[in-house]
Order: C-alpha cells, then sequence, then structure tokens
C-alpha cells in the first residue's frame, strides 16, 4: 500500500482513526491526511446546494473573520493529526484542507491523491441522527473507488468490558 488517505475532524470516533490506523495498517510510503471544513455549522442545508451555490459561499466567506475561524481550527486539527502520525514513525504526511460537503470533498481528494485505503471515523450517531443528517462515513463507504477501513471509538461498556478481560487474564 503506497498511500493511504485518513480523513479527520475533531470528534471521538476521528480520533479512534489513529488507534486503528497505528495498529491494523501496514505503514504507507505516504499519508493525505484530510479536513473538510463545515461552512455553516452543523446544517444539513449544505448538502442541498448546488457546486456553483457552493463556489458562491466560499467566495462570499473568503478573507472574513469566520473563513479565518475555519482556517485556524482545521491547522490545529492536522497538526494534531500530523504530530501523532510522525511521533509513530511516518515520514511523509500531507495535509489537506477543503470546504463544501465532507463525503464529496474526501472522495475528491482520494481520486485526485490516487489512494489506496481511505481511514475514517464513525461518531456514533443514533438511528435518528443519521435519519436526519446522513452518515458521512457510510457515504464515503458507498461510493469510494478503493477499499475504506471505519474506525469506531468503543463505548463506555466496551472499554470497560476490555479493562475487566485484562485485569482478568492478569489473574
Amino acid at each position: 500500500m503506497k498511500k493511504v488517505l485518513i480523513a479527520v475532524a475533531e470528534t471521538e470516533g476521528s480520533k479512534a482513526v489513529l488507534s486503528v490506523f497505528q495498529n491494523m495498517v501496514r505503514p504507507p510510503e505516504s499519508v493525505v491526511l484530510v479536513h473538510v471544513q463545515q461552512l455553516e455549522g452543523k446544517s444539513m442545508m449544505i448538502d442541498m446546494l448546488s457546486d456553483s451555490e457552493l463556489d458562491t459561499l466560499r467566495e462570499a466567506i473568503a478573507g472574513t473573520e469566520y473563513k479565518e475561524a475555519l482556517d485556524r481550527k482545521s491547522e490545529k486539527i492536522l497538526n494534531f493529526y500530523r504530530k501523532e502520525l510522525e511521533n509513530g514513525g511516518l515520514v511523509s504526511v500531507k495535509t489537506v484542507v477543503r470546504a463544501g460537503v465532507t463525503s464529496e470533498e474526501i472522495l475528491k481528494i482520494a481520486q485526485e491523491e490516487g489512494v489506496d485505503l481511505i481511514v475514517t471515523g464513525y461518531n456514533g450517531k443514533s438511528f435518528m441522527q443519521r435519519m436526519v443528517t446522513g452518515s458521512i462515513s457510510k457515504d464515503i463507504e458507498k461510493s469510494a473507488p478503493v477499499p475504506v477501513l471505519v474506525a469506531k471509538n468503543p463505548t463506555a461498556e466496551e472499554k470497560f468490558a476490555w479493562t475487566s478481560a485484562a485485569a482478568v487474564g492478569v489473574k
């Protein structure tokens, strides 16, 4: 495997990506870290905009304090993941920031970069939340031209179960 795309955000599910990547994936030659900015908060309206409307929105916020805040947030998120990956021994880490529909942008970058695998997090939305806002990891999984690895953050019960199992094994 030569190149892996890792989609990151500031969610617990996204942090699970690090553990899964470091423990289950043979180190690739390079990693493309991707963060897609949410242009208008957590609204699902962005999914309903056409490409030309998204371009207009991007142009409208360019140079504003709002866009600068998004850029600072993206830089902070990407720097955290870059540091973690580099501390794990990876040398070639590229970062990419985009604004738009998250799943669509991740898929575009995957194609542009010619990646062999996409790694993304799962944030554990309830059934109703997924019905209203959708699931980025499911959208990527359905449309990706390469394999997709979805890292799931363990629940409190799962963490407890592993801790209990480890304690029993120590005795």
